[in-house]
């Protein structure tokens, strides 16, 4: 009896291998190694200062401090907007499930142009909340409000097709077994959805920490207070210090990169405990 081999549309293993890892050479690896290679051209002690002055060290205090916060914050309210656009049916859900995609499609110089309009002094927020001490703009509670907007979208997105995938009927018998309404959310329904939840939070927080755009408008800018690090790389690049910047920048990528490995982990726990449930 002959073997089976599986027809394939695309090109050969060796082939299709070979153009995939050009691709992410030319547009990974290689300006990612640049960095690297620049960076080396510091001593250890050089590199160490670089990194931990104390205005960088307020910078990660902030971009980091901020970013987890933002992600939190968008963790609770990204559930409970999926689980509305899911679970319900009413006039204008189409409208509100596009405007979550909003902060993807924006550019973000807009979103933080926007925002800084809003909670200004003068803006349409800002003017009823400094009068009672809550200053936003020009604040580390903006970068908070930036970082907030542009995280959204991860955490609705990867929750919502979870949601959509549960079987009303779970819920049923957990009804009729006299479960009480939150007794179900909480042994049948959140740990569910909880692989997800813990990726769209983990998404949010790496896209929080390299965002720019949004933030340097709303933030201040103003050293050891409201400055984010990914502008502490352009400033040391318009003052031509390449070896500093690339300091700055390989932190960041080492940072983002275990983020990334945690988000693949988490998914790939996620697959495997869906699977082990079917």
């Amino acid at each position: 009896m002959g073997t089976f081999r599986q027809h394939s549309v695309l090109p050969g293993f060796n082939l299709a291998l070979g153009f995939t890892l050009l691709y992410l050479s030319l547009i990974v690896l290689i300006p990612i190694s640049a960095a690297f290679v620049r960076t080396a051209e510091l001593t250890l002690p050089e590199f160490w200062d670089v990194v931990t002055t104390p205005r960088v060290l307020a910078s990660y205090r902030l971009t980091f401090g901020a970013s987890f916060a933002a992600a939190l914050l968008n963790a609770i309210f990204g559930l409970l907007v999926a689980w509305v656009l899911v679970r319900y049916h009413f006039p204008g859900k189409k409208l509100i499930d596009a405007l979550v995609d909003l902060p993807f499609a924006l550019p973000t110089a807009v979103a933080g142009i926007a925002l800084t309009a809003l909670y200004a002094g003068n803006g349409w927020f800002g003017q009823y909340l400094e009068p009672v001490g809550l200053k936003v703009a020009f604040t580390p509670a903006g970068v908070f409000v930036a970082l907030t907007f542009i995280g959204l979208p991860f955490v609705v997105r990867t929750v919502q097709p979870v949601l959509e995938d549960l079987e009303p009927e779970l819920e049923e018998a957990a009804a009729t077994l006299g479960a009480t309404r939150l007794h179900t959310f909480l042994r049948i329904i959140f740990p569910a959805i909880f692989p997800a939840l813990i990726t769209g939070f983990a998404l949010a927080f790496a896209r929080a920490i390299g965002e720019y755009g949004s933030v340097i408008f709303i933030a201040g800018n103003m050293p050891m207070i409201s400055e984010i690090t990914p502008l502490l790389i352009i400033t040391k690049l318009e003052q031509y210090d390449y070896a500093g910047a690339t300091a700055l920048a390989v932190v960041m990528l080492v940072i983002s990169f275990v983020l990334l490995l945690i988000i693949n982990l988490l998914q790939w726990w996620s697959r495997s405990r869906s699977s082990s449930t079917v």
